[in-house]
């Protein structure tokens, strides 16, 4: 599997008696982007995750992260990755620091004491005295926030992220969305699951989304954009003139005494060309909410 992907799928399976979690899946994701992994609860996002980081084992197929096969190699794998969970299981008689004091020795990387973790917990508004409180008194937030810190403490190349933000108020989304930022610019690779599709749409190079164990789209955000169609509102001065055969890849959704409502998938330019020589006196154009995009392969019936 030598691909120089930052993480390698082939074939990937994971059945728990009849239940196929994860089916056939076969993924790349470059050096450098941040890749966006989506789908329902139970689609099976949680399970390949614990197969890349050799939480359980695959019943078929093979998976590696920067060149360590995930099961033959799982802890050189594993020290290559700063992991947050989605589900934060800190031992809640533990303070913050001895959490991040005990993760980053985990990583290898007890070094990392000192002025990067101080400006991780500066950035997500983390005091000292936090830190120095047990797990027990921290409120969700709190615990995101030293989950994301753990993390990124290490400076990793790869961080995998399950559902980063849940539970963050909206100022620390937007430092965490920072965080990403900088971390994209060093070149290391992020792989994150989310609900919120608007996150995705902000902070991803590209997506893929997984239905039922198996993948159904694999696109950049920007070529998503360019396919979704766009509704675009023509108002005229006058009353509108019957509508002409339109030009490929548009479609005549409604036509009203002073206005047509058109839906184009593709470039506008063959329709403003269309609209030439008429008594156009403006023109709207809507693009389509990315989660409307998306919409139609989360669902089971989609083929």
């Amino acid at each position: 599997m030598s691909t120089g992907a930052a993480i390698a799928i082939r074939g990937l399976t994971k059945r728990y008696g009849r239940l196929t979690a994860v089916r056939d899946l076969d993924l790349d994701v470059e050096v450098g982007e941040v890749f966006g992994f989506l789908g329902v609860n139970g689609a099976g996002k949680s399970t390949t995750i614990r197969i890349l980081l050799d939480f359980v084992r695959p019943t078929a197929g093979r998976a590696s992260i920067l060149g360590h096969d995930c099961q033959r190699a799982g802890l050189a794998a594993r020290a290559a990755v700063g992991y947050l969970p989605g589900e934060l299981g800190f031992y809640e008689d533990m303070t913050g620091d001895a959490v991040l004091d005990v993760t980053a020795r985990l990583s290898g990387a007890d070094a990392v004491r000192g002025v990067h973790r101080r400006e991780l917990a500066d950035r997500l508004e983390l005091s000292a005295s936090d830190l120095g409180r047990r797990i027990r008194d921290y409120s969700t937030g709190m615990k995101r926030k030293l989950g994301i810190v753990q993390a990124f403490q290490a400076d990793p190349p790869m961080l995998v992220l399950d559902e980063p933000t849940e539970g963050l108020d909206p100022l620390m989304q937007e430092a965490f969305y920072a965080l990403l930022a900088d971390v994209r610019r060093r070149g290391r690779t992020v792989f994150m699951s989310s609900h919120v599709l608007s996150e995705v749409e902000r902070v991803c190079d590209r997506i893929a989304v997984i239905r039922k164990g198996t993948l159904v789209l694999l696109s950049t955000v920007d070529d998503l954009h360019r396919i979704a169609a766009r509704r675009v509102r023509v108002i005229f001065d006058v009353s509108a003139p019957p509508p002409p055969a339109l030009p490929e890849g548009c479609e005549l959704v409604d036509s009203m005494p002073t206005e047509w409502r058109v839906r184009v998938r593709g470039p506008l330019g063959p329709l403003l060309a269309r609209l030439a020589g008429l008594a156009v006196r403006d023109l709207e154009v809507h693009e389509v909410p990315f989660e409307e995009v998306l919409r139609p392969y989360y669902r089971e019936d989609t083929t």
